[in-house]
């Protein structure tokens, strides 16, 4: 039979039967598919070191140091802007000491109405913290009340379920005292009825 592999020699036909694919056809289907050549580790290492430009930290940094130049810059006009309106202002100050004298007196006729405001002050602080004290006094009766109910028929129900459960000597439940809870019960809610309409 003939070899048909060549050999080292490239004596044979060249054909190949059956058998593996030469290796440099599964690298490149393997590039292929896998989208071209693999970096290599220089490659790699380089572009893992640099900055993709995106960094949040430094974002944030920047806008705020805007915001603050911003700010300072706002600062220095209004500091300007006072400073040019102070000159007019100055001619309002000496006249405003001219008439200090006459607020003096004004304002003795202030302080007599403040002690009186504040007497009228004192006496609404003193209505509001009675209603205040009654309210709270009500609260505080209406609570009892409920818990003094609550315990009354807490007791109730101990009373009742004790009998409830009562049994006579052959273990059975005694009957007499859950006929008349249901009677009791039909009783008041018969009696309700009746008080609504």
């Amino acid at each position: 039979m003939k070899n048909r592999k060549p050999n080292e020699n490239g004596i044979g036909d060249g054909i190949a039967i059956g058998g593996p694919k030469p290796m440099t056809m599964k690298k490149k289907k393997n590039m292929n598919r896998l989208g071209g050549t693999g970096l290599s580790l220089q490659a790699f290492a380089n572009a893992k070191s640099t900055t993709n430009h995106y960094n949040p930290a430094l974002i944030k940094k920047k806008r705020e140091f805007y915001k603050n130049a911003k700010y300072v810059n706002k600062y220095k006009k209004s500091i300007k802007r006072q400073s040019q309106g102070n000159d007019p202002l100055s001619a309002t100050r000496t006249l405003e000491i001219e008439n200090e004298d006459m607020d003096s007196s004004r304002s003795n006729k202030k302080n007599k109405k403040r002690k009186n405001s504040s007497q009228g002050l004192r006496e609404l602080y003193e209505k509001q913290r009675e209603e205040k004290e009654k309210a709270r006094m009500e609260r505080e009766a209406i609570i009892q009340a409920k818990k003094e109910q609550k315990e009354k028929a807490e007791a109730q129900r101990k009373a009742g379920r004790k009998e409830m459960f009562k049994k006579t000597r052959h273990g059975q439940p005694v009957m007499k005292y859950r006929i008349q809870h249901l009677l009791q019960s039909i009783q008041s809610s018969s009696g309700d009825t009746v008080n609504k309409i």
